[in-house]
């Protein structure tokens, strides 16, 4: 079997034949599901793909109260582990210009993350599993996450007994991967530790006093203060935050006035920073406080300030993270996985999951076609596209991934880190928004 021109080696490689085989219902799904794209918990057209396609299967399942999630079970009837596959399925508020003949037909609504990819992958690893079901000892878990990039839906699906099943069998550990368009086709990059940063929002609302535009003396112009506030906020980060314990504070709204001759009253300015620590998160949390009443009392002026959470790291755990590697090795063979070498400052609820399990989340690289990896656009790019032969390799993974967990690898010991035959190569990264 050929992955990107490159002869497939290992006992696995039989899986990916069969995932392979398919592919075109696999990518079939997948375009129905990105030619109507949905946003944020309420999904009712995607979930009813999902559905449509998982049925014959012998599976039990469950759809989400609160939003519209779906799980599935897939039990081999045999005592075992059971292991959690999760795929996100909604999409992003911003207008297709791919050109692409299955492109989006909802104005202003675009799978521009793979999510419409990472939904078909998993209903190709459900078929798949269900084919090889007596090779399997113990559960899987199918989870089908709305709001990925919205409000987050692994919480509530969480709070909705996800972890836990019917006859009160708890998950033992979780796997996930992300397509991504400027790693090469086929290649999967793994990292232990921490894979993504926490990702936390900012509201920051300058009040000063409204007047003519004429006369900025006599009023509290509230529009240079948030200015300076934008600047002082990256210095604050370059001056209080260490280098190798890295921060990004990014500012992307500035909203402030609606005419030209009056100095409006408030100025409103939001945005995102991002922590891989604890420590640094708060530390980042304190100086926006700081900095932002700082700048506003030296004016004069007073600030409102909004910093809610956003979603934790994704912290893999390490020997999770070596049984991935090992089970990509197997089936994609070892020159397809390489080590990511540091983590990605996006933000992914996968880490909810996390919290409470132990498990891993890698990249699966889609670059297109005749492109070279690191140059094409990048996922939430209204252009990004995705190399769908790509998908094969995403169902095999998971699939050998569970076949492995299932037979007994994984989250006892790091040992297996020495076997898993990994080539280490550079590896991109992928940004949520």
């Amino acid at each position: 079997m050929l992955i990107d021109g490159t002869a497939s080696a290992g006992p696995e490689s039989g899986l990916l034949t069969e995932a392979q085989s398919l592919l075109p219902d696999v990518v079939a799904l997948r375009r129905r599901i990105h030619r109507l794209p949905e946003v944020g918990t309420y999904l009712p057209r995607t979930q009813r793909a999902v559905v449509e396609a998982l049925d014959g299967l012998g599976l039990t399942v469950t759809l989400g109260r609160k939003l519209s999630s779906v799980v599935a079970v897939l039990d081999s009837g045999r005592p075992g582990r059971t292991l959690l596959l999760r795929a996100d399925m909604d999409a992003l508020p911003q207008q297709e210009n791919t050109g692409l003949d299955y492109a989006s037909e909802v104005p202003g609504v675009m799978h521009a993350c793979g999510h419409d990819a990472h939904a078909a992958m998993l209903v190709g690893a459900a078929r798949l599993l269900s084919a090889r079901r007596d090779r399997l000892a113990g559960r899987v878990v199918l989870m089908f996450q709305p709001a990925e990039e919205t409000a987050g839906g692994a919480l509530p699906m969480i709070e909705e007994g996800l972890l836990t099943l019917a006859d009160g069998t708890a998950v033992d550990a979780a796997f996930a991967l992300h397509i991504n368009a400027r790693n090469e086709t086929c290649t999967v990059h793994v990292r232990p530790g921490t894979q993504y940063a926490a990702a936390d929002l900012v509201r920051i609302t300058v009040r000063g006093r409204s007047g003519h535009a004429a006369g900025p003396h006599r009023v509290l112009d509230p529009v240079p203060v948030a200015c300076e506030i934008v600047q002082a906020l990256q210095t604050m980060i370059t001056r209080t935050v260490g280098i190798f314990e890295p921060a990004v504070l990014t500012i992307t709204t500035i909203r402030a006035g609606r005419a030209f001759n009056i100095i409006p009253e408030t100025a409103e300015l939001t945005g995102t920073y991002r922590t891989l620590s604890e420590a640094t998160r708060r530390k980042v949390r304190e100086g926006i406080a700081r900095v932002a009443e700082g700048v506003a009392a030296a004016h004069g002026m007073t600030v409102d300030l909004e910093l809610p959470e956003g979603y934790p790291p994704v912290q893999n755990d390490p020997a999770f993270t070596a049984l991935v590697r090992r089970a990509a090795g197997s089936a994609l063979g070892p020159s397809h996985v390489h080590d990511l070498p540091h983590p990605t400052m996006g933000g992914e609820d996968f880490s909810y999951v996390l919290q409470r399990v132990p498990g891993a989340m890698v990249f699966l690289g889609a670059c297109p076609p005749g492109s070279v990896p690191g140059t094409v656009p990048d996922n939430h790019s209204d252009c990004v596209l995705y190399d769908e032969r790509a998908l094969a390799a995403g169902v095999a993974l998971h699939c050998a991934v569970a076949e492995d967990f299932l037979s007994g690898g994984g989250i006892e010991g790091e040992e297996e880190a020495s076997e898993c035959g990994a080539t280490i190569g550079a590896a991109g990264t992928e940004d949520r928004g």
